[in-house]
């Protein structure tokens, strides 16, 4: 949520700004609301006060034996008035509170502006993609093999974009989730932490998921109580920080979470909707970071590196973009994408998102840490990337590390994980 002196005091600039990013403000609405907004709050104050003074009259009255009748008559009148404008004041902060939710953060000075992901920046490569001497198969072909991967299994269980692992290619799969987390904690310097993926409407609204995108998520309800599946483990852990106000020396935080994912994403994808590019269902280690303001920016360029390291341990080639103003996420300042080159379709594909999201989440969640000078509060920035989606590095390891007899080989950062095999067949 944006600090709402910009819409008080700089109406105008933030919506330029935000049109950046593909955003129409609707300007007279909130001009009209915040209008309606200064005057019953004057008038509520002005009620408020004349209610006390006649207040006061009456005991200073009946202090003296006069009569109190038409004292208590008006102070009555002026009761039902206050309580009426209230209840008006409290529906026009409604309906600006709703405004306000639905409007995405501001992007940074140093997002480039566009309107899509053709306009994104390329920042850097790293590695090179591998020349194959045999046809190279997709990881759908390569995981059909002794049935490892059976998408037809999890329809018939679940629905369409559902999948069932089975085998060596399963326990690749849960090695690397554990390479990642060992990675973030023994050497990034990650707290690991055990969390819920299903949350309250409360959660999903602090980081910024609700109500934009409730379309977008699987939702429960038990007992009239509803509850939502998380699309990825930044909501709870980000959310452990609500309500709070954190010491100074605690931060910068960093915490990391393996959990499953889950996303309606209604609509068809084409081609991403073979195999496991794009499912309801996916798993992902997850990495958070809370920031004091000052830090963040440092703390997003570690955050892509700590990303980075884990495509690099694994070799896959990969390169990172800077996200144009209109491809960002809602919440986010700035972003960077790191995408992994699969050769079945000879392009790079998105497999970490990194974004800071300033004090857009932490103002929903009342994130706060003391600051030691002042000994107030201010709000934190909060950070979040993927470290990585796991399903889709389990692609690129299959397709990268193929081999000519469908068999694929083990990256070596792995093999301690697989009770040391080098090859999969």
């Amino acid at each position: 949520m944006l600090d709402p002196t910009l819409l008080r005091a700089h109406l105008a600039d933030t919506a330029k700004r935000l049109a950046t990013r593909g955003f129409v403000l609707d300007t007279a609405a909130v001009e009209q609301l915040e209008s309606q907004r200064k005057q019953l709050s004057m008038e509520t104050q002005e009620l408020q006060s004349v209610r006390n003074a006649r207040s006061k009259a009456i005991g200073q009255a009946k202090g003296k034996g006069e009569d109190v009748t038409d004292l208590m008559a008006e102070v009555a009148g002026l009761g039902d008035k206050l309580k009426n404008n209230e209840q008006a004041l409290a529906d026009v902060q409604a309906r600006l509170s709703e405004i306000a939710l639905g409007i995405p953060n501001l992007p940074h000075e140093s997002v480039p502006e566009g309107r899509d992901e053709k306009d994104n920046v390329e920042v850097s490569r790293w590695g090179t993609p591998r020349s194959f001497d045999f046809e190279v198969k997709d990881h759908v072909e390569l995981g059909e093999r002794h049935g490892w991967l059976d998408g037809d299994s999890g329809a018939k269980l679940s629905g369409a974009r559902f999948t069932v692992m089975r085998g060596q290619l399963a326990h690749l799969h849960r090695a690397l989730g554990q390479f990642m987390l060992d990675l973030h904690t023994a050497e990034h310097g990650y707290l690991e932490c055990n969390v819920p993926v299903i949350v309250n409407a409360e959660s999903m609204q602090g980081t910024g998921q609700l109500p934009k995108f409730a379309d977008d998520l699987f939702a429960t309800e038990v007992n009239e109580t509803r509850r939502y599946l998380i699309p990825t483990a930044e909501v709870p852990l980000t959310n452990l920080l609500r309500d709070t106000i954190q010491d100074a020396d605690a931060l910068p935080l960093r915490m990391t979470a393996h959990t499953l994912c889950f996303r309606a994403e209604a609509g068809s994808y084409g081609r991403d909707t073979r195999g496991m590019i794009r499912q309801h269902q996916f798993e992902k280690v997850e990495m958070v970071q809370i920031s004091r303001a000052s830090d963040s920016y440092a703390q997003l360029e570690e955050l892509v590196g700590h990303a980075e390291t884990v495509l690099q341990k694994l070799g896959l080639p990969y390169r990172k973009l800077l996200l144009c103003t209109g491809d960002m996420g809602f919440g986010a300042t700035k972003t960077y994408d790191l995408e992994v080159w699969l050769p079945s379709q000879q392009t790079y594909r998105e497999i970490s998102s990194c974004s800071n999201c300033e004090d857009f989440q932490a103002r929903r969640l009342q994130a706060r840490v003391r600051n030691p000078e002042t000994g107030k509060p201010e709000l934190v920035h909060t950070l979040n990337g993927s470290g990585l989606a796991i399903g889709r590095t389990l692609i690129a390891v299959m397709e990268n590390n193929q081999n000519a007899d469908g068999s694929i080989t083990i990256p070596e950062a792995l093999r301690p994980y697989m009770a040391g095999l080098d090859r999969i067949a």
